[in-house]
Parts: C-alpha cells; structure tokens; sequence
C-alpha cells in the first residue's frame, strides 16, 4: 500500500548543523529524528547551505533527498569573495576555467543537461550574473 503524502517541502539547511524550528514545524515530521538524520548524512558538508527536498506522509513519517550546494557560494568560494556585484556589468572577481569545470562537475547530477560543455555554459552565466570574469 502506497502512503498518502501530505507535504512537499524544498528548504536550505546548514550541513551537519539542522536544528528543530519554524520552518521544519510545517512540515509535520517528528523534527528532532529528521535533524538527527539530516546532520549525519551531511557532517561532510558542515559549513554549506546544503539544498534539501523533504517528502512528508500523512502518517508522520518522511523521506528526504540531498542536492548539491548551490552554484553561487562555490562560485565565491573559488574567487575568494563574500558577495558578488550587484550588477553584473561591474567585476569583482575571477576564476580560472578549471575551476569552473570542478563546480559545473559538481553540479551536474542536478542540472538538466547531460555533458559538462553545458553545465559549463549553466555556471558561466551564474559567473556573468555576478560579475565574476572567467579566465584562461
């Protein structure tokens, strides 16, 4: 027998630090068990917004399935800044193509393409948006 989903919830967590709170509340789940669960299969990733889909049942139980980390803080990461331009006509920051390659590699189980050369092309245009150069 199938079980009934009551809620499909997409949040940002820390890796390794989620704790009980509002935003896990409105998912119905018994939130010290999902912390708990949450926290061990992401210890590796403490420090990281690590993107989670949550799939809540009726009967109080819950799956739930890790992404990758967002493309924008590993694009900082790599640059060594904090923040991006908040126009993207203006330069902050660059990286080199190979570590645009190492993050598009990275993203690639979640983008919706099938080679690098396009997951590239993905990251590249996140890089534009915040005014980060790619270099040679």
């Amino acid at each position: 027998m199938k079980k009934k989903i009551a809620k499909v919830l997409k949040m940002e967590l820390p890796g390794g630090d989620a704790h009980p709170g509002p935003k896990l509340a409105s998912a119905g789940v018994n939130m010290a068990k999902f912390c708990t669960d949450f926290n061990a299969k992401t210890g590796d990733r403490r420090g990281t917004i690590v993107p989670v889909i949550i799939t809540a049942y009726e009967d109080k139980s819950y799956d739930f399935v890790i992404k990758t980390t967002p493309a924008a803080p590993l694009i900082l990461k790599a640059a060594g800044l904090t923040k991006g331009s908040g126009n993207a006509k203006q330069i902050v920051g660059q990286i080199t193509d190979a570590q645009l390659t190492e993050i598009a590699q990275y993203k690639l189980p979640d983008f919706n393409c099938e080679d690098i050369e396009a997951a590239k092309r993905i990251v590249a245009g996140t890089c534009r948006q915040m005014g980060i150069k790619i270099v040679d």
